[in-house]
């Protein structure tokens, strides 16, 4: 893989690490280097957008085979260091000014194609057509389709932002609320020769939520007293930490759900959250809690291994 960046040693797997490991490898990652938990560190910052160009790469099938070959050779993100048109969401829009050809990208990467004109329905946004008429296009005139990775906050919260193309132009785009995946937003006359720009959404995987359909998935850890003895603890969800309340005696893998605290359907109604609990145990104790722990020893009468012991 020479000329290549080592994704698998950016993600800290070998190369015959298997989907599972890629996964579990990026998370712990993501989680360590988000820019939440390191607000401000640059370095930090850095960090994470290679992680997530790395499982971008290793998490496809087709991309990883093709990375493994050595076929993404010049493909590769260019050290944003020295990217004059660095961009936290889009990056190296290839060839706006040289003849369109299929490009094919990766990590932060956009993929951009043509889209061809030609006789039938108006293409509108947000469907699966990719085609759209013209009466007597201008010669050159092309239309583009980019694809744009946002992180899961950024497509459920919306706003202004303001993109750089590697041609040197600014953009400010307006970005709707609750956007899903493989949304389509037209920027018109940003294409080529006056065409237009499609930028196609695309959702990055998040280091704690897992999104199935509107629901949200999570996994919390509790403490051992926490868990015996219930308690009200604080929740990430997208509109910030929300306090839900433990039950005494929950088992590990039991799920809680958080109404209402998922993501926008088609509709706008948000589905659910659902909290897999964890009970963590401490691994460092002070002396008054070993202490502690040791006269609980001493007086529980509960057994978690009672009934094996009557097989």
């Amino acid at each position: 893989m020479e000329n290549q960046r080592n994704y698998y040693e950016i993600l800290g797997v070998r190369p015959n690490a298997n989907e599972e490991q890629i996964k579990k490898a990026y998370r712990r990652l993501a989680r360590l280097y988000h820019p939440d938990v390191n607000p401000g560190d640059q370095a930090a910052e850095e960090k994470f957008k290679d992680i997530g160009e790395a499982y971008d790469i290793l998490s496809d099938e087709n991309k990883r085979s093709q990375y493994d070959r050595g076929d993404l050779n010049g493909k590769q993100r260019k050290s944003r260091k020295s990217d004059p048109y660095k961009t936290d969401f889009v990056e190296n829009i290839n060839g706006f000014v040289e003849k369109m050809r299929n490009v094919r990208g990766d990590g932060n990467t956009v993929t951009k194609k043509r889209i061809s004109r030609a006789n039938g329905a108006a293409y509108r946004p947000g469907t699966k057509k990719t085609t759209k008429v013209v009466s007597r296009p201008a010669r050159g005139t092309r239309d583009v389709e980019a694809r744009l990775t946002l992180p899961l906050e950024k497509a459920y919260q919306g706003g202004r932002e303001r993109i750089r193309l590697e041609d040197g132009r600014s953009l400010e785009i307006d970005l709707p609320q609750g956007m899903a995946n493989d949304r389509l937003i037209r920027l018109k006359g940003q294409g080529i020769q006056g065409g237009d720009l499609y930028l196609k959404i695309v959702i990055a995987l998040h280091p704690f939520f897992d999104v199935v359909g509107s629901d949200l998935y999570c996994q919390l850890p509790i403490t051992p007293a926490e868990a015996a003895l219930g308690d009200s603890v604080e929740v990430p969800t997208l509109d910030g930490l929300v306090k839900m309340t433990v039950p005494p005696g929950i088992t590990p893998g039991q799920r809680l759900r958080l109404t209402n605290k998922g993501y926008p359907d088609e509709r706008g109604d948000r589905g659910d959250q659902f909290v897999e609990i964890q009970i963590a145990v401490p691994q460092n104790l002070s002396e008054v809690e070993r202490e502690l722990y040791e006269k609980l020893r001493q007086i529980e009468s509960f057994n978690p291994r009672e009934n094996l012991l009557n097989l």
